[in-house]
């Protein structure tokens, strides 16, 4: 899917207010997957899966560091995550549809974050990028 300039003006214009909150917004989008979708911790079994454990903080920072490589090669998203995806599909063996369930979760806790400046435009951008991400990652 290909995203219009307006959308990428606001993907990286949210991109760059939220990348100072990203390792709190990573953190606390992993703490709402785990309790909404209690299925997935099963792929973390090492892990201190309470709120805030510092295990849970480094593995959010990852994912919004994945994230931000997206946003910065937005029009490739598909090389910037090439080893990422052959990690989790090939390596790991996550199924898929954990990719598609962290979405969501990311999605209402970034606007938790952006509160009334969180707009349906930036939602529908939003939803493209990370539409792409999971295709490219699965």
């Amino acid at each position: 899917m290909s995203l219009t300039n307006s959308e990428r003006a606001i993907i990286t214009t949210i991109w760059d207010k939220m990348s100072m909150q990203a390792d709190v917004i990573g953190t606390e989008t992993l703490e709402r997957l785990f309790s909404s979708y209690p299925q997935t911790k099963t792929y973390f079994p090492h892990f201190d899966l309470h709120p805030g454990s510092p295990q849970l903080r480094a593995h959010g920072s990852k994912v919004m560091a994945a994230l931000g490589d997206a946003v910065k090669n937005i029009d490739n998203v598909e090389v910037a995550l090439t080893k990422l995806s052959e990690l989790h599909a090939y390596v790991l063996r996550v199924d898929p549809v954990n990719f598609k369930v962290l979405i969501p979760c990311f999605r209402v806790v970034l606007a938790s974050h952006l509160k009334g400046e969180f707009t349906v435009e930036m939602l529908a951008a939003w939803i493209q990028l990370l539409s792409n991400v999971v295709i490219v990652v699965t």
